[in-house]
Formats: structure tokens, C-alpha cells, sequence
């Protein structure tokens, strides 16, 4: 049963405890954010603000703080989307590419109190993560210190890129670390931070922020340096994570840990059964993706926006391949999320709720290679989802799952790891009995759900 004679006689002879420390598994706030499945990222920029459309607002020139004027701007309302779409966390763009900081700020004079609006006095930071915690959803921050037109910072360095080592780049570097701390204690706890294209450490010539996280923000998700990445990019913004999908990726031992690195560019989509970092996939992709790709909002492309029964698509492809849904979503210069942006996130948490809140049958908390769930009675199903319980790893490599029919065991499905969430779809059958039988595993399994449901293939 057990992957190899080796880890069979640790299995034997070792303490429990020491098989597990053998093998990665998540901290609580990664347990947490895989339960989440699904957030959703707010974009918002200066440029959009005044009205300047640019692909993926990436506008060079810096613009007039006076323009900066989203007049129907709620936060309370962002995040009641979220919660329709079924959303457990939510990000904003503190800072996007146009280096306009949306909080007070005494970092340099480009932000919310050089602007008119409100008087000079408005937090868009401070009211998102306020929205949040009346939502009941995480608060998260996306900070760039990749691009910055106001610092003329360009793929992580200033002089548009070219100014690496020099002592201009070293005075921004304490600029982001002062932005940074402000973001990191100014608001309470955060829960998840994403560094848009990643940070550069100070060997690497940029601001050292991991220690800031690390001092102010201990129990969050940090996204991401060759440090330390808690999660992983998938590699792609289709909404598609690979078959397998591991939580785990190389270690430091192989190099760095971030998904510009040699090691780790290849195990994006499926991660590595062997790696030594907890780093599970973060499938993230923008709303406005339907056959045209942006993150920003731009006139004219309603109809570039997912349909509610796409995304659920994207649900089985992300959330059901032991990933996490990351779903971008525009704002209009007035600071409102447009109507038919609203309708497909709304309906999409709808059908998410009618597919999934009601199982046929369930078995929670099991172990062993053999888990049989009994039906009440025959019964026609479509869909199996099992989760592991990944605070002990993910144990499970291969497993078959089997339904009795009439008098016989019936393949249903087949595949490897479980991890948090895997959902197995197949073609409808009346079956008395489910059977998940493990044939390969790293040690004993521990099974968290094991539930089936009818659904309805389309």
C-alpha cells in the first residue's frame, strides 16, 4: 500500500510523529486559505480613476492627483458581491502599477491625501478591510513594488529598470519599506498579501519586506519572494490547474522558492509529489476573460465578461483540482463594479450553492486504505468529492473509486492526490454503495469528506 519499503518501515518502527515530520504540511493560515476556495481581487488605479484606459493599466505618465475622483465609490458594496459570489477573501489594490498609493500615506506625495476627494482625507485601504470584516471575509492587500510610474520603477528596479545597485534604488527600497509598514500595522491584521510579480530581496537588490510581514502580519499569506512563497502561481490565467495538482514544490534545498525559478517553473501546473514546501496552486484569473483577457476596467467590454455557467467550469478546473479560485474584478472610474459584472458573480454563487449544499450521502473523518460510504437506498449519482485532512499532509498518491451495482463493485473514477479538494465527475449511475479505495499512499490516509451527489452532466 505504502509508496515505497522505505517509508513502509518508518511507517513501522518510527513514532507517529516522526513519519509526519518527514512530510510538508500547511500552516494554519494555508489550511485556512484552502479552505476558502474562492476570492475575489479588486482592481483599481489611479489611471481608471481619470478615465485612461491602457491594457492591464499599464500607463507610464504620472496623472493629476485632482483627477482621482470615484464620486460612487462603497466599499460595502464590493464586498456584498463578494459574499453573492461565494467569495471567502477578498484583495484591493492598494498600490497598482501607477505607484498612487489609495491610504494615507507619508511615504512620498502621490496618494489619497494629495487628492481632493473626500477631502483629502479618504482610506480606500482602510475601508475595504473595514468592508471586509463586516462581510465576514478576509481582507488581503495586492502591493506592487514591481512597477511604479511615479518612482519610475520598472520590473522591480527604478531608472525604468535599469537603475539595479544604484543609490536611487536603494532610497525607493526604504520608500516600499516604509509603504509596506504602513500597509502592515496601520489596519489590523491582513490576511493575505500578494506582491504583484513577486518582491526582490535585498541580495537580489530590492527592499527587505519579508521581515516586516513576518514582524506585524505572522499568521497571513505572504505572495511571494524567492524566500518565501506560501502559495504557488499555476502558470497560466485560463482557470486551469493540472492533473495531478500537489500542494508541495521544491524546496530552497533546489533553489529558490518562487515561480520565476528554474526549479519551480515546471512543477507550476502539477507541483511535485517530492517536494519539501507547502505551496498549493493559485488559480487566478480576471472576469473579464471570455474571449478577451483584462484586469482593468475599459468601455465597451461587457461582453468579454464570464458567464456564470463558464465560471462554474472554472470552479471544477481550480477548486476542484486542489486549487484555489482567484477571480479579478474591474471598477468603472465612478468606484461602482458594472451590472453584468455583478449578474455573473452573483449568479455563479447561486449555482455553486444549489450544486454543492446538499450531498446524496457523506462520511466525514475516516482512515484507512478502504472507506465505504452506504447509501439509504439506490440512488443515481454523478459526482464525488473527497478532501483529505491536509494538516497531516497529503498522504493519499493513488486511489479508485467504486460503486456497487446491484450486486457488483463498478469502477467510477480514478486518480491520485486528494489533497484539500478533489471533485470526480462521471457518467450518471444508481448505485447502494460507494467504495474510495487507496492503493497508494505515503502512509495511513486520513480522509476529511467523502460525499456524492446527482448533479446533472451538461
Amino acid at each position: 500500500m505504502y509508496k515505497n519499503a522505505l517509508i513502509c518501515l518508518a511507517v513501522l518502527f518510527l513514532p507517529v510523529d516522526t513519519v509526519m515530520s518527514a512530510m510538508p504540511t500547511p500552516t494554519k493560515a494555508q489550511q485556512i486559505w484552502q479552505d476558502c476556495e474562492i476570492g475575489l481581487l479588486f482592481c483599481f488605479d489611479h489611471p481608471i480613476s481619470a478615465e485612461i484606459y491602457t491594457k492591464n493599466n499599464t500607463y507610464r505618465k504620472r496623472v493629476d492627483t485632482s483627477k482621482y475622483n470615484p464620486a460612487k465609490l462603497d466599499t460595502d458594496k464590493w464586498l456584498a458581491v463578494a459574499k453573492a459570489a461565494n467569495a471567502k477573501y477578498a484583495l484591493f489594490t492598494a498600490t497598482h502599477f501607477s505607484g498612487f498609493m489609495q491610504w494615507q500615506s507619508d511615504a512620498y506625495p502621490y496618494g489619497l491625501k494629495e487628492s481632493p476627494w473626500r477631502d483629502s482625507q479618504g482610506d480606500v485601504v482602510g475601508d475595504f478591510i473595514s468592508s471586509c470584516r463586516k462581510a465576514d471575509i478576509l481582507p488581503g492587500i495586492f502591493f506592487s513594488t514591481h512597477r511604479n510610474v511615479y518612482q519610475e520603477l520598472w520590473g522591480h528596479y527604478v531608472d525604468w529598470g535599469k537603475g539595479k545597485g544604484t543609490p536611487r534604488q536603494e532610497a525607493y527600497n526604504r520608500v516600499a519599506e516604509t509603504q509596506f509598514t504602513e500597509l502592515m500595522t496601520k489596519h489590523g491584521e491582513i490576511f493575505h498579501i500578494w506582491f504583484d510579480a513577486g518582491t526582490r530581496t535585498p541580495e537580489e537588490g530590492g527592499a527587505n519586506l519579508l521581515p516586516i510581514f513576518e514582524k506585524h502580519q505572522p499568521n497571513g499569506i505572504f505572495y511571494s519572494s524567492t524566500k518565501r512563497s506560501d502559495i504557488r502561481w499555476v502558470g497560466n490565467e485560463s482557470g486551469r490547474a493540472g492533473i495531478p495538482c500537489y500542494a508541495t514544490t521544491p524546496g530552497l534545498e533546489q533553489g529558490a522558492v518562487s515561480h520565476g525559478s528554474k526549479t519551480w517553473k515546471r512543477h507550476l501546473g502539477k507541483g511535485d509529489p517530492d517536494g519539501s514546501v507547502w505551496s498549493p496552486a493559485m488559480v487566478d484569473i480576471p472576469l473579464r476573460g471570455y474571449r478577451g483577457h483584462t484586469w482593468f476596467y475599459k468601455p465597451g467590454q461587457d461582453h468579454i465578461v464570464y458567464p456564470s455557467d463558464i465560471l462554474i467550469k472554472k470552479y471544477y478546473t481550480s477548486v476542484g483540482r486542489n486549487s484555489n479560485l482567484v477571480i479579478g474584478v474591474v471598477i468603472k472610474p465612478d468606484g461602482t463594479i458594472p451590472e453584468v459584472d455583478v449578474k455573473a458573480l452573483t449568479e455563479f454563487g447561486d449555482k455553486l450553492r444549489k450544486l454543492f449544499s446538499k450531498p446524496v450521502a457523506a462520511i466525514k473523518d475516516a482512515e484507512g486504505e478502504i472507506v465505504n460510504l452506504e447509501l439509504p437506498e439506490p440512488k443515481e449519482i454523478d459526482h464525488i468529492i473527497l478532501q483529505e485532512q491536509i494538516v497531516y499532509g497529503e498522504r493519499v498518491r493513488d486511489h479508485v473509486l467504486e460503486g456497487r451495482i446491484g450486486e457488483e463493485w463498478v469502477k467510477l473514477a480514478d486518480g491520485k492526490v486528494i489533497g484539500h479538494k478533489w471533485i470526480h465527475r462521471f457518467k450518471a449511475q444508481t448505485v447502494s454503495a460507494l467504495r474510495l479505495r487507496i492503493t497508494t499512499s505515503l502512509t495511513k490516509p486520513r480522509i476529511r469528506s467523502f460525499a456524492c451527489y446527482m448533479i446533472g452532466q451538461e
